[in-house]
C-alpha cells in the first residue's frame, strides 16, 4: 500500500506543511481521548512498518513512536479530560482534541489531513478519509504518538486504580473493567456520559 499518495500529490500541489491528524480513546469508558498531529518534510519517508497503530505491537509502537518524534519535521499531542468529554460529547472532543494540535504555536499546518469522516470548520482545507490511520503515512503516525502516550497515561493509573486492570485494558470496556465498576464504583476519571450502569462513586 502507497502511504504517501495523499502527501505526495498536496506536497506536488505546493503544501509545504501538511499535518496528519487522528485519536485514540474514544470507545474507552475513562481516561482523556487523545489526538497527535504530525508534519513530514516534503519528499521524506519513514519507517515502513508505520502503519495503523492498533496493527502494530506494543514494543514496535513505543520504538516507531521515538523514530517519528526524531524525524517529523513537526509533532504535538493533545487531549480532552473526562470533564470535557462530558460536556461536549466524544466526538465533540476528539474533533476538539485535534483541531486544538492543528492551532498549537508552531505548527502552522497548511492542509490538514484527518482521519475518519468528520471535521468541524476550519480556516485550513482539509480533507477526511475514512480508515486514514492506514492509508496516510502522517496519519499512521500521528495515530502512533497518540497511542503510545494515551497507554502510558492509563497505565499509570492504573498504579492508583489497579482494580480495573488499566495496565492491559486502558480503560476500555473489558470484563475486568466492568467488574471492577460495579464492585468499587466510577473514578473521577471516568465518563459519567457514557452508560457506566448503576454504580456507585470509587472512594478516593
Amino acid at each position: 500500500m502507497d502511504r504517501y499518495q495523499f502527501e505526495r500529490q498536496l506536497w506536488q500541489q505546493g503544501y509545504k506543511r501538511v499535518m496528519g491528524l487522528d485519536e485514540v480513546g474514544r470507545g474507552c469508558l475513562c481516561g482523556p481521548v487523545v489526538a497527535a498531529g504530525v508534519i513530514l518534510t516534503p519528499g521524506s519517508t519513514l519507517n515502513e512498518k508505520i502503519a495503523d497503530s492498533k496493527t502494530i505491537d506494543l514494543k514496535n509502537r513505543e520504538w516507531l513512536a521515538e523514530e517519528i518524534k526524531e524525524k517529523a519535521n513537526y509533532w504535538v499531542i493533545k487531549e480532552c479530560s473526562p470533564k470535557v468529554i462530558d460536556k461536549l460529547n466524544i466526538l465533540k472532543a476528539s474533533i476538539q482534541a485535534m483541531l486544538q494540535c492543528s492551532e498549537e504555536d508552531g505548527a502552522n499546518p497548511d492542509y490538514l489531513l484527518v482521519d475518519g469522516n468528520r471535521f468541524t470548520n476550519s480556516l485550513i482545507p482539509h480533507s477526511c478519509i475514512v480508515k486514514g490511520d492506514n492509508k496516510s503515512v502522517s496519519i499512521a503516525a500521528a495515530s502512533i504518538l497518540a497511542k503510545v502516550y494515551r497507554d502510558r497515561y492509563m497505565k499509570q493509573l492504573h498504579e492508583v486504580y489497579p482494580v480495573f486492570g488499566w495496565d492491559k485494558n486502558v480503560g476500555y470496556p473489558t470484563k475486568q473493567h466492568v467488574v471492577g465498576l460495579k464492585k468499587h464504583g466510577y473514578t473521577k476519571h471516568h465518563r459519567k456520559s457514557f452508560k457506566l450502569g448503576t454504580v456507585k462513586r470509587y472512594k478516593e
